[in-house]
């Protein structure tokens, strides 16, 4: 019996892997984003919060936090079938922030999570991918309760350059996260694609 080239199977298609760093604040949601959208059981890095760390963690805004990332949180999304994303959540307190070069390496690009009662909390995290030319999105975590203002005011008020894409999300809402994932995708490889292009002369 004859078979048709339809018939044939296509071969597997191997997908490209990229790697996202999630960062922000203390407290803004980045182990609750990981795990929302993460189709492996995430790898959490999380400890008690303890007295002995009270006069160096700033809970101011998150008192009912009881735990804390110490070195990452890690999850993989297919996004299609031929690009994975791995997610590596870098822990907020400053006194993990030597992870963050072993971390950022390889980085296609990264979420910086913003909760608005916070604001502050993000500027360390913006600077540090702005000063090593790391592709990156502002996700603005909407707290249930927190005021919400528009986007131009967050943006005027975080100072981004005008080709940084600030979206809203809800951290627990795998939907959601999808999206700010997918912009950051979409923002890395157009600034990949545009310092590729010929320079005029």
């Amino acid at each position: 019996m004859a078979f048709g080239r339809s018939s044939r199977k296509k071969p597997p298609v191997e997908p490209v892997t990229l790697k996202i760093l999630v960062a922000g604040g203390f407290g803004v949601g980045k182990t609750t984003l990981v795990g929302a959208v993460s189709e492996i059981r995430p790898l959490r890095t999380e400890e008690v919060l303890t007295e002995a760390g009270r006069p160096v963690d700033d809970l101011h805004g998150v008192e009912a936090k009881t735990t804390t990332t110490v070195a990452m949180d890690f999850g993989r999304i297919t996004l299609r079938e031929d690009l994975v994303l791995y997610l590596f959540g870098t822990p907020g307190q400053d006194r993990f922030w030597f992870l963050w070069d072993e971390l950022a390496q390889g980085a296609l690009g990264a979420v910086v999570l913003a909760d608005t009662r916070r604001l502050e909390d993000s500027f360390a995290a913006i600077d540090y991918f702005e000063r090593r030319g790391i592709p990156f999105t502002v996700a603005v975590n909407c707290f249930e309760g927190a005021r919400s203002y528009p986007t131009e005011t967050v943006r005027a008020a975080l100072d981004l350059d005008p080709e940084v894409e600030l979206v809203l999300c809800d951290a627990r809402d795998r939907e959601s996260v999808k999206s700010v994932l997918v912009a950051v995708v979409e923002h890395a490889l157009v600034l990949a694609d545009r310092s590729h292009e010929p320079v005029a002369t």
